[in-house]
């Protein structure tokens, strides 16, 4: 297949970190959009898109499949390119998914395709392995926070019973309060003297 030169489009764009900015989730898949792939590649879209059509046996609908209109407007929201390019964008791209990817290399039987493949290969294995770390990170922190959430759970438990103590206790001071009150509210009551009284003898005497 005939490459084309691209000014746009320098060796250096062609390393892992570039591409996998390339990659987007469309259908709950991880894909590549045609003219980013022909890009890469160093050929134009509709020779990529010619190479495909020729080899349709080898490119199921898992392999590849063509853009809604609305997925192609929300794809456009999610790339950065000018307004002339996006204008340009009417015709409804093919979007390969990680095993037609592979599969082009040998439609398009070109060094450089070989090349940018592995690339590829090695950026789809890099996200894969993010979002693996990511799910571990995201299931620690939920064990973490059932942990945290059982831990004030005991300690709502906790504070619960020192409220119902203190309480019975409050009501404990308050009865004897109440009975001191009562006692100190009571009037003296003169005791009856024990022993000799005066001016109690008996008459005889």
């Amino acid at each position: 297949m005939k490459e084309i030169s691209n000014t746009n489009l320098t060796s250096q764009e062609t390393n892992i970190e570039v591409i996998k900015k390339r990659i987007y989730e469309i259908r709950g898949q991880r894909v590549m959009i045609d003219r980013d792939l022909a890009e890469l590649y160093g050929v134009e879209t509709r020779t990529l898109n010619q190479a495909v059509k020729r080899n349709m046996e080898r490119f199921p609908e898992d392999f590849v499949f063509t853009l809604t209109e609305q997925e192609l407007e929300n794809w456009k929201s999610q790339i950065v390119i000018s307004n002339s390019i996006k204008m340009g964008l009417r015709k409804l791209p093919l979007a390969f998914t990680e095993l037609g990817i592979a599969m082009l290399s040998s439609v398009l039987r070109s060094e450089t395709a070989i090349q940018v493949n592995i690339n590829i290969m090695r950026a789809f294995v890099m996200i894969r392995q993010t979002v693996a770390a990511w799910q571990s990170t995201n299931m620690r922190v939920e064990q973490l926070s059932h942990k945290v959430d059982v831990l004030n759970s005991r300690v709502d438990e906790i504070l619960h019973e020192q409220y119902e103590n203190n309480t019975e206790m409050a009501v404990q001071i308050d009865a004897i309060n109440e009975a001191l009150d009562k006692l100190m509210a009571q009037p003296d009551t003169p005791r009856k003297r024990i022993g000799f009284k005066h001016g109690c003898m008996n008459d005889d005497e």
